[in-house]
C-alpha cells in the first residue's frame, strides 16, 4: 500500500551566461534582459497548475536550480517564495537552496537573498585551478570563486555548499587534492564532489577533450579525495555528498529517499504519489523558456505526464537508494512503491550473493564492493 512520503519542491531557471560544454540540464543562453517578472508570474501559474496534486500537504524543502539561478535578483526570488507561500504550506524549518555561480553575484545580492528566505547556498565552483576552469569553458576564476564565497559568509550564510569535480582534462591527483584544501579551507557545512562525465549530445561528448583521466586513475583520484574528505570531517552520505554533522542537503535526501517533489519551471521535473489511485505520477514540463512563459495559465505547458508502472518501480526506487550509504529499510520499499518486500527478494538474495549488496535486520545497504560497482547493482532491478 502506498503512503505519502515528505513532499519538496523544485524550481527551474533555465538560463546561464555561457552554457558549459559538458552539461546536459535544460539551459538557455540568457538574453540581454532577463524576464524575471515575467517567468515568475509563469511559475506561480504552473504551481497554481499542479496544486491539485497536493493540496493540504506541507513542503520540507525548495531547490532552486539550472541553469544559474543566481542570475535572478533576490526581489525576483522573494516575490516567487511569498506567491509559494501562499499557495503550498510551508514547514517553519524549510531549507530553502539556491544554486549560485561565482561569477553572476554579488554582496548585496546575497544580503537580498536572505532576505527573500533562502537559507542555503550551493556555489558551481567545480575547480580552484584556473586552467583546468578554462578548460571546463566555465566563466569565473578561482579568485572569483573564493570572493563570491566570503562574501555569502559575510551576508550571514552559514548552510553553504560547494560543488567540485575531479578526472578533469589534465587533472592529477595532486590537483584534485589541491581543489579540495582550497575549498576546506572555505569552511563550507557541505561538498558535493563528483566525477566528470561525458553527457550524451553535449559538445565534451560529440569531442572529448584531451587528458581526461582513464578509469584506474579516476578511481585512485576518487579514494584519495574521499580520504581527505574524511580526514576534515565531512561524512559521505551519498555517492558525491559530504558534509558535517547535521548539514546534510534535506532537498537531495528527499530525492534519494524516493520522496515526491514538485516541478515548476521551463524543463522541470516532479514526482507525486497518489495513494488513492495506487499511482506514482511523473511529471515534466516544456523545455524552452519561451514556449513555457506563453502556456503560462494553459495546461499546454505540461509538456507530459506518466503513471510510473509498478513493474518500473523497484528499479526507480534503488536508483535513489542505493546511492545512499545508509541504504533503505525494507519497509520504506513498500511504502514508497507500494510493493511486498517479496518482489525483490529473488533479485536481493542474487546481490547479496555476488557481494554486491549487505542485508540484515530489514536493512539493505551497498557493500564496499557494491559502491565500486553501484551501476551493476541497480541494473539488476531493470524489469
Amino acid at each position: 500500500m502506498l503512503s505519502l512520503p515528505p513532499l519538496s519542491l523544485y524550481v527551474h531557471v533555465p538560463w546561464c551566461v555561457r552554457k558549459c560544454p559538458y552539461c546536459d540540464f535544460n539551459s538557455h543562453r540568457a538574453p540581454e534582459a532577463l524576464p524575471q517578472r515575467e517567468y515568475v508570474a509563469a511559475l506561480l501559474a504552473d504551481l497554481e497548475q499542479d496544486l491539485p496534486l497536493v493540496w493540504g500537504r506541507p513542503v520540507t524543502s525548495v531547490f532552486f536550480g539550472g541553469g544559474t539561478p543566481s542570475l535572478f535578483s533576490g526581489e525576483a526570488i522573494g516575490e516567487f517564495l511569498d506567491g509559494a507561500a501562499a499557495r503550498l504550506r510551508f514547514r517553519p524549518d524549510l531549507e530553502v537552496t539556491l544554486e549560485t555561480n561565482p561569477g553572476t553575484v554579488e554582496h548585496d545580492r546575497f544580503d537580498a537573498y536572505a532576505r527573500a528566505g533562502v537559507n542555503r547556498l550551493s556555489f558551481g565552483i567545480q575547480s580552484f585551478d584556473d586552467g583546468c576552469l578554462t578548460r571546463l569553458g566555465r566563466i569565473h576564476d578561482s579568485a572569483q570563486a573564493e570572493r563570491a564565497v566570503k562574501l555569502a559568509q559575510d551576508a550571514g550564510f552559514t548552510n553553504i555548499n560547494l560543488d567540485l569535480m575531479y578526472a578533469l582534462p589534465g587533472q592529477i591527483a595532486a590537483m584534485a587534492l589541491a581543489d579540495l584544501e582550497r575549498a576546506i579551507a572555505l569552511a563550507p557545512a557541505h561538498l558535493s564532489h563528483y566525477q566528470l562525465t561525458l553527457e550524451e549530445g553535449t559538445p565534451f561528448a560529440r569531442q572529448p577533450p584531451a587528458g581526461i583521466p582513464e578509469g584506474d586513475t579516476a578511481w585512485d583520484m576518487q579514494e584519495a579525495c574521499q580520504a581527505r574528505l574524511a580526514q576534515a570531517g565531512f561524512a559521505q552520505y551519498e555517492v558525491s555528498a559530504y558534509a558535517r554533522e547535521g548539514r546534510q542537503c534535506a532537498h537531495n535526501l528527499n530525492y534519494w529517499r524516493f520522496g515526491d517533489y514538485l516541478g515548476i519551471g521551463a524543463g522541470a521535473h516532479g514526482k507525486i504519489t497518489l495513494p488513492s489511485r495506487d499511482a506514482i505520477l511523473r511529471r515534466w514540463k516544456l523545455k524552452h523558456p519561451k514556449t513555457y512563459m506563453d502556456a503560462a495559465g494553459s495546461i499546454a505547458r505540461i509538456g507530459g505526464d506518466e503513471c510510473l508502472a509498478n513493474e518500473r518501480r523497484p528499479f526507480d526506487y534503488m536508483l535513489n537508494a542505493l546511492r545512499l550509504r545508509e541504504g533503505f529499510a525494507l519497509s520504506d520499499f513498500e511504502a514508497r512503491t507500494g510493493l511486498a518486500r517479496e518482489s525483490i527478494a529473488a533479485t536481493l538474495e542474487t546481490l547479496v550473493g555476488r557481494g554486491l549488496l549487505e542485508s540484515r535486520e530489514g536493512r539493505v545497504r551497498p557493500s564496499d564492493l557494491g559502491w565500486r560497482f553501484l551501476n551493476d547493482a541497480m541494473e539488476a532491478f531493470l524489469p
